[in-house]
């Protein structure tokens, strides 16, 4: 609706749509969008062909362009076309908000649109974890495209993170679609290095897109000698070891893990910090899938519901065969090591005690020691005993500075592993320096790089004097210490910093505070925010600005100075966007699996009977969990709107840290906040007879829960169309 609000009263900024968009740019005419379905979905296989959402090229191999937006097949037609069904009277009939409301909204926000303003999109879990998510999200990006508010100060869209290290845990690959650095996990058919890299690495002929992915067989190759350092050789095991990395078929998603573990054919799982019987996505079926494991390995602090699936209510323990480990871990303040924020901030944490320091603390271990001690486990049982494929994990190249045996004295050094991640140079065998930058990155064997986007936080490494551990203060030619995630200047102490503020440059960058990835950017797409002479867009409150004055080591003069900007060349040289092939912003994209704008669908279960944009309910992509083909209906039925009439909801609470591990063991916290609650309207209390404080019981179609009534005036009943006629909807939220 905002979209709309925006392309009909024309608060669209219009020299950085052109110069920063593909709102220029002409579909092919094998596209089309009718009553909720792109063209070339299969609905057999529930996807669709992306073929059919190409550009049009011209004789150049380049998209072609009318820059007046006037074609009727251009990206920026197509989307008003697209977006026009979502005026102000149906948006406020489907969502319930007040009309004066939504109006005030869409006019403050969409105000954004000239040079000399921005405004921030920030989002959480109410946005990313429904069946809907990629819609929302995607909407946020096309919205702040179309403001000019990507690439500037206080623009983007900002995902708030649920924990301190959610970001760094998905820049490692925290899920396996995707390997460190976000390169793509082999998929079966991907037979062999060569294959790999030829699929992953886009292409592109316009001579203004820089096409960063370009780089992908460095980033790959350096990550594989990394993993496997002299092992990796260009004609060995696929090239440089690539046989080794395990190929995903499938689904390869939490859910699916779950369902293939309920199915048998998963016999074990490490729990490493997470509480699926608690919080997973269908926890009854969840926990009956770990009734049918072999064995299952849980690293916490407490014991959780997980490690004690098999005492819950109903269950006897001598019918289940799991056999259960619990290895007690240490918390974050015994850890030495980095964490990475919302923002891309890579921080240095040291231990405020040490593990084994104090007699209560008994046997618990670092993630980094019991990691180290199983790798070094398991390699010397294929050594003594052989197995199946041992390569993998005999050929990996592993020293973290404790030897070759489990020590419980001995932590590994987190020094080592950020330094790794960092990359260094190879030659003849040996190791020869940290590389400082990605772009010093190769193909050809001679760098091996943990994390292509962490190039660079860590530049120098040294024994410190006297031990054999690295050292934080190790300065390199510049002067600077070797871990940059260690840095603590604020700006407000630096000279040249705050004369760029005085000058107009945005502050709060804060360039010497911790470290950036990539390569100190502070803000992502930062061209975008100046013309094709380097002059910024917003001259009061600039990110990057080109300086004729500035003296190049080469005797050339000229150099963008603020951020760093996103990539290194001539104002006019390249277009902003240069991880896109078209080194623009997509409005309009072939990348997502459910379509190239997104479109209003229905969650799965919904309390209305349709979805009022379109015959096409739910998204048609999704995987469908209760389908007989994606996976095992047992325990995965969905309510219909008649039977479940209420809408649920999770939040967070300040009292409690996610599924509560660790504070409901806290005596404090948990008097604080003792009991799982419902928090209810007045109204839907008031009609289903509910005092406050009184038992519920709360069902879907996969379980019931018990709860106390918490009567609140934060949750109000909507009034929304339904069909033709005006529904009251409830909604209920439970932490």
């Amino acid at each position: 609706g905002m979209i709309n609000y925006a392309l009909q009263n024309n608060r669209v900024q219009h020299a950085y749509l052109l110069q920063n968009t593909n709102a220029p740019f002409i579909i092919n005419k094998d596209y089309s969008f009718n009553d909720g379905l792109f063209a070339g979905y299969d609905p057999e296989g529930r996807k669709y062909d992306k073929s059919f959402w190409k550009y049009e090229l011209g004789p150049d191999q380049i998209p072609k362009k009318d820059m007046t937006l006037q074609d009727p097949r251009c990206v920026f037609q197509l989307m008003k076309r697209h977006y026009e069904r979502y005026d102000i009277d149906k948006v406020c009939s489907v969502t319930g908000t007040p009309k004066d409301k939504y109006v005030e909204v869409c006019d403050l926000f969409t105000s954004t649109c000239t040079e000399d303003k921005s405004a921030t999109w920030c989002f959480a879990m109410g946005s990313t974890q429904h069946t809907v998510g990629t819609q929302y999200i995607r909407a946020y990006s096309i919205l702040q495209l179309l403001l000019g508010n990507i690439g500037i100060a206080g623009g983007g869209i900002n995902a708030l993170r649920g924990e301190s290290n959610v970001q760094a845990s998905t820049d490692m690959a925290l899920m396996f679609h995707i390997l460190p650095g976000y390169l793509a996990s082999p998929a079966e058919d991907d037979i062999d290095l060569q294959a790999y890299i030829e699929k992953y690495t886009p292409k592109s002929k316009d001579p203004k897109s820089s096409n960063w992915w370009g780089n992908y067989s460095k980033y790959i190759i350096s990550l594989l000698k990394a993993w496997y350092g002299e092992n990796a050789q260009k004609e060995k095991d696929g090239g440089f070891c690539y046989d080794y990395l395990p190929k995903k078929s499938g689904w390869h998603d939490h859910m699916s893990i779950f369902e293939s573990m309920y199915q048998g054919k998963i016999e074990g799982l490490l729990v490493w910090g997470q509480n699926p019987a608690v919080g997973g996505p269908n926890s009854n079926k969840e926990r009956q899938a770990l009734d049918k494991l072999k064995w299952m390995v849980i690293t916490e602090l407490w014991e959780t519901e997980t490690a004690q699936f098999w005492k819950r209510p109903g269950i006897n323990p001598a019918d289940i065969q799991t056999e259960v480990f619990l290895l007690p871990a240490c918390s974050s303040v015994e850890k030495e090591g980095s964490v990475a924020n919302s923002g891309r901030w890579n921080q240095w944490r040291y231990p405020a005690i040490h593990a084994g320091d104090h007699s209560w603390h008994g046997d618990a271990r670092s993630d980094l020691w019991i990691a180290d001690a199983l790798v070094k486990t398991i390699k010397k049982e294929y050594k003594n005993n052989g197995g199946k494929f041992p390569d993998p994990i005999m050929k990996l190249n592993w020293d973290y500075g404790t030897g070759n045996e489990v020590d419980i004295n001995k932590e590994p050094n987190p020094h080592f592993v950020a330094s790794e991640i960092n990359g260094y140079f190879m030659e003849n065998g040996k190791r020869k320096g940290q590389v400082p930058g990605f772009a010093k990155l190769a193909n050809d064997g001679t760098t091996a790089c943990g994390n292509w986007l962490y190039c660079g936080g860590y530049v120098d490494w040294a024994p410190a004097e006297g031990s054999g551990t690295a050292s934080n203060f190790v300065r390199n030619e510049l002067g600077e210490f070797s871990n940059r995630y260690a840095r603590q200047i604020h700006e407000k102490d630096d000279p040249n910093a705050q004369l760029l503020i005085s000058e107009g440059r945005a502050p709060g960058m804060n360039t010497n505070w911790s470290w950036c990835w990539p390569v100190n950017r502070r803000i992502l797409y930062n061209r975008a925010s100046v013309d094709p002479d380097g002059k910024p867009f917003n001259k009061k409150r600039w990110v990057i600005r080109w300086n004729p004055g500035i003296a190049q080591p080469d005797g050339k003069f000229g150099a963008f100075e603020g951020d760093v900007p996103d990539g290194p060349w001539l104002p006019s040289e390249k277009n902003a966007f240069i991880m896109n092939e078209e080194g623009v912003g997509r409005l309009f994209s072939a990348k997502p699996n459910d379509g190239p704008f997104p479109e209003h669908y229905e969650p799965v279960e919904s309390p209305l009977a349709d979805n009022p944009f379109s015959r096409q309910k739910n998204n048609p992509a999704i995987i469908l969990y209760h389908m007989g083909n994606q996976g095992n209906k047992d325990l995965n039925e969905l309510g219909s709107s008649e039977d479940f009439p209420i809408v649920a909801t999770t939040f967070r609470l300040s009292e409690h840290w996610q599924a509560g591990a660790m504070t409901r063991n806290l005596p404090w916290q948990a008097e604080l906040m003792p009991d799982v609650f419902a928090e209810i309207s007045i109204e839907l209390a008031k009609e289903k007879g509910i005092a406050n404080g009184d038992r519920i019981i709360l069902s879907s179609s996969r379980g019931k829960i018990n709860a106390y009534a918490l009567i609140t005036r934060r949750f109000e009943p909507l009034v929304i169309k339904d069909g033709i006629h005006d529904r009251v909807i409830h909604q209920v939220g439970i932490p």
